[in-house]
């Protein structure tokens, strides 16, 4: 009801500028009438008609030539009221002029005779009355303002004000159960800037500190179908230093029975704050790699190897199988999927990829023809204290796959690697870095026999491809979901150095660029992703406590704890002897690196995994510092390892 009265009294400007001009109309006829009134000269003669008449009209046009009534009421300053003394001293002395040339005016000179008692009286009165209407106009406004507010759950803003946007507005209008009220909207398109849109003021996005002061704003909702990518990381990293949520509104073709329904909107994640351009992926390409073949994805409940599913039965493909090891992820990935339209085309196979017998068990029952591997053991301080682990799991593991993938003439094996293999500084990256080197080979052998004495007629049917990027936002284990959690429970959140830098990517990008690569890839290349800028973590520690609407370092405290072990302060994406050439994908380059002979790398593994059946794990690192040259520990107990090995290689 207020809101409805308010919204009839105060509409937007084109129509209540009329509305005060009319107020100041009658309010200069009162003046004139109290005027003459209080001097006693009035006497509804047709004298004093004219009188008035002429006054008025001299009064108004004068207001109509200087925007008086142009001006919102309910923002007037100082300056406002000198304006209206300005005009009215104008008008007057207008007044004084026309009258004086109507005394040369045969049939005017007899009706306009100003009484000059009257005259000077309304000057002050009509000034004192335009004055105290304004502020009663602006009093009530106020009232009904504040008695609004009692009524509102939520004051807030719409980003942009383009056709979404105004949905938007209107969807939340109509649901007045919601008790939301929309008070303006914000863009930073000039030509819509100090406009009204269906009564609803747009204002420039640098306001939005001054709106929240104003208006106190507590949540930016975003149009999904208005928002500009290159302007997303500004704003939001604006309500964030204001305190402001943020919400996203889906696209409105996703809307519930057409309204925008609250459980819909989306609260502003960290991942938002990265304000990456958007991915540029050609899915033409994808869908005659997939579509219709059948699909093996190792690691299928883990974080990358869970989305590699989803976006894969996206491209229709005959049939995917899930294998990992981890029952209880796989069965829930399974629920998920037995929700979706695609149950029917997913077989779940529950295996350790170490374990040839149950992988070649695979391979004979379902013939894959591409396989994704995303199965490794990936936590760098875990494979530090169990090195043994990482080089069975993510080198030993894939030789497994990969041998077995040939034997079956699969069509293309994609190997899902690290940045943690370039340069290594910790056991994790130098066994993923041995892996890429084994499946690289393995594209330009001679001949091929493998552990069993297997020798295929075709040896080059199959074609690796190995794709390494950077750390995927909110991943099991990143530090996402870690200070989450330690920001619930009310601090303190742990970064392990104020400096330390990584690159990150969504899940879904990441995944994205991956099946892109497979498109490409023609057997033998590591391809490389632009990962953007790296972010520092201490400022990511620090973003998602603010969007918790907290202070850090005052409601929660940021401890640094120390370099982990093999951990360092920044990733990198290329080797020693590395380029990045450029492909048709301006997000995806490829590495000029060198190949190892298929015959070197088979010694190498053999080795390596032979080194693994003793209970001495000195020796299985030391061989992988003789293979990388580039592996120098780093904050871990095998960095006496490197002084040994720079000792050798001095003496050769």
């Amino acid at each position: 009801m207020i809101m409805s009265f308010k919204n009839l009294l105060f509409r937007d400007r084109i129509h209540s500028k009329w509305l005060i001009l009319l107020v100041d109309t009658l309010t200069i006829m009162s003046s004139v009438l109290i005027s003459s009134y209080l001097v006693g000269k009035f006497n509804y003669t047709t004298f004093d008609l004219y009188y008035v008449s002429i006054y008025v009209v001299t009064m108004i046009s004068t207001f109509l030539a200087m925007g008086i009534h142009t001006r919102i009421i309910r923002y007037a300053n100082t300056r406002d009221m000198m304006r209206i003394v300005i005009a009215i001293m104008v008008a007057n002395l207008a007044f004084c002029v026309a009258c004086y040339a109507m005394v040369y005016i045969p049939m005017a000179k007899h009706f306009v005779q100003p009484i000059w008692e009257v005259f000077i009286i309304n000057i002050f009165i009509s000034i004192s009355l335009l004055m105290v209407s304004r502020g009663v106009i602006r009093d009530i406004y106020s009232y009904l303002e504040e008695a609004e507010h009692k009524c509102v759950k939520e004051n807030v803003l719409i980003y942009g004000s383009g056709q979404s946007s105004l949905l938007v507005k209107n969807a939340i209008e109509a649901q007045k159960q919601l008790m939301i009220r929309v008070c303006a909207f914000i863009d930073n398109d000039a030509d819509k800037i100090n406009k009204c849109i269906e009564q609803t003021h747009v204002y420039s996005a640098k306001a939005l500190a001054a709106l929240k002061e104003r208006f106190g704003i507590e949540r930016l909702l975003i149009s999904s179908d208005d928002v500009i990518p290159t302007e997303q990381k500004c704003i939001f990293q604006q309500c964030i230093e204001l305190g402001i949520k943020v919400s996203t509104v889906p696209p409105t073709n996703q809307w519930l029975n057409g309204q925008a329904v609250m459980s819909q909107f989306k609260d502003l994640k960290i991942e938002d704050l990265l304000g990456r351009k958007q991915i540029t992926f050609f899915k033409d390409h994808i869908t005659n790699e997939i579509t219709g073949k059948r699909v093996l994805v190792t690691g299928a409940a883990g974080s990358i190897g869970s989305e590699i599913v989803r976006q894969v039965l996206q491209y229709n493909p005959q049939m995917i199988v899930l294998c990992d090891q981890a029952e209880t992820p796989l069965h829930d990935m399974q629920l998920e999927l037995a929700e979706t339209m695609h149950a029917d085309k997913t077989v779940i196979y529950i295996a350790d990829i170490r374990n040839g017998n149950r992988i070649e068990a695979l391979f004979n029952r379902y013939h894959p023809q591409v396989v994704f591997h995303a199965a490794a053991y990936k936590h760098v301080p875990m494979m530090e204290n169990n090195p043994a682990e990482a080089v069975l799991t993510n080198v030993g593991g894939t030789q497994t796959l990969a041998d077995i993938a040939i034997r079956h003439e699969v069509e293309k094996f994609i190997m899902i690697s690290t940045d943690k293999a370039v340069r290594p500084t910790n056991v994790m990256g130098a066994s993923k870095r041995i892996a890429e080197m084994y499946i690289q080979s393995l594209n330009y052998r001679e001949s091929f026999v493998d552990a069993d004495g297997y020798f295929p007629e075709s040896t080059q049917k199959t074609k690796f491809i190995t794709t390494r990027f950077g750390n995927v936002l909110g991943s099991n284990g990143s530090v996402i979901p870690r200070f989450k959690a330690q920001i619930e429970k009310g601090g303190p959140v742990t970064v392990t150095h104020p400096d330390i830098t990584r690159f990150f990517m969504t899940i879904p990008e990441a995944v994205q660029l991956v099946l892109e690569a497979v498109s490409m890839g023609n057997g033998g290349e590591i391809f490389l992703f632009e990962m953007g800028k790296p972010v520092k973590i201490a400022d990511l520690a620090a973003n998602m406590i603010k969007l918790a609407g907290l202070v850090p370092n005052q409601d929660i405290q940021i401890v640094y704890t120390g370099l982990r072990p093999g951990e360092k302060l920044y990733e990198e994406l290329l080797n020693h002897g590395e380029n990045a050439l450029p492909t048709y994908n301006k997000d995806i380059m490829v590495s000029s690196s060198i190949p190892c002979s298929y015959a070197d790398m088979k010694q190498i593994v053999q080795e390596l995994l032979r080194l693994c059946c003793s209970n001495n794990v000195d020796p299985i690192v030391a061989k992988m510092k003789c293979v990388l040259p580039d592996f120098v520990s780093n904050n871990s107990e095998f960095e006496k390892l490197d002084a040994n090995f720079i000792g050798i290689s001095a003496q050769k």
